[in-house]
């Protein structure tokens, strides 16, 4: 997600100053006024590119409508089941600034303070979790990643349609998550391809093992998985699962 280099703690509030530049006179018109397709330029082709790349759909902001704009606009509108035809109407966009409004609304976790040792812990509410004072900082990245989507549910494909932003998460979707808060991954992966990602074996601090079917990740003695005990969807878990049949997997020096 590139605009401007942002910072997971201020995503929220960064956000929502896009959907109010989106509100700012521009020349005449203002974002929603008009449909945007091909050819178009101006402010707020700029604000669709970025609001796009904001919504996982990478797309370069530089206020001409061209060739990749379309392609991203056609991939939102596959994933919102409209009509896929690379034109930007009002009523897109108003879709758009819903999505946008629901991003700015979804206030990321605030990493619990650290606790002493190597080892994470369950926080009180029984899904995040709180990260060892002593692990790397990437760790402790990985750990406030998972934690911010502990409260989505489950649904096959989630995580993969938006880039890392979605609603609800499934396996795959969610280790990927957590994996790219601190940079380990640049898209998401699926089961398969985390079978074949990062280096051979477990790692010291974190490990995600992996099968054609499932995806969960190890990290600092616990597991980030969505399924167990409990709730269904991404949480984090003390209880450790079976490792027969897959294949583990470690980011490199970790």
């Amino acid at each position: 997600m590139r605009l401007a280099p942002v910072g997971r703690a201020p995503l929220a509030c960064a956000l929502a100053a896009l959907v109010a530049l989106a509100a700012a006179p521009a020349a005449s018109a203002r974002f929603g006024d008009t449909t945007l397709r091909k050819g178009s330029t101006g402010h707020d082709v700029k604000v669709l590119q970025s609001w796009l790349t904001h919504l996982g759909y990478q797309t370069t902001v530089d206020g001409a409508f061209g060739p990749g704009t379309v392609r991203s606009v056609r991939r939102f509108e596959r994933h919102e089941s409209l009509t896929i035809d690379g034109v930007v109407d009002t009523s897109e966009e108003a879709l758009l600034r819903k999505r946008m409004q629901q991003l700015a609304s979804q206030q990321p976790t605030q990493p619990s303070d650290p606790v002493p040792g190597e080892k994470a812990r369950i926080s009180s509410d029984g899904r995040t979790a709180q990260a060892p004072a002593d692990a790397p900082v990437q760790v402790q990245k990985v750990i406030a990643a998972a934690n911010e989507i502990t409260d989505t549910p489950y649904r096959y494909g989630g995580g993969h349609g938006r880039g890392f932003n979605d609603t609800a998460f499934d396996c795959s979707g969610a280790v990927s998550h957590a994996l790219h808060g601190a940079d380990l991954v640049t898209q998401p992966l699926d089961s398969s391809d985390f079978e074949s990602w990062g280096s051979r074996g477990r790692g010291q601090w974190m490990t995600v093992y992996a099968n054609s079917g499932h995806a969960y990740l190890v990290v600092a003695g616990l597991r980030f998985d969505t399924s167990g005990s409990g709730e269904s969807g991404p949480r984090c878990r003390t209880t450790l699962a079976s490792t027969s049949g897959y294949v583990a997997r470690h980011p490199a020096g970790l």
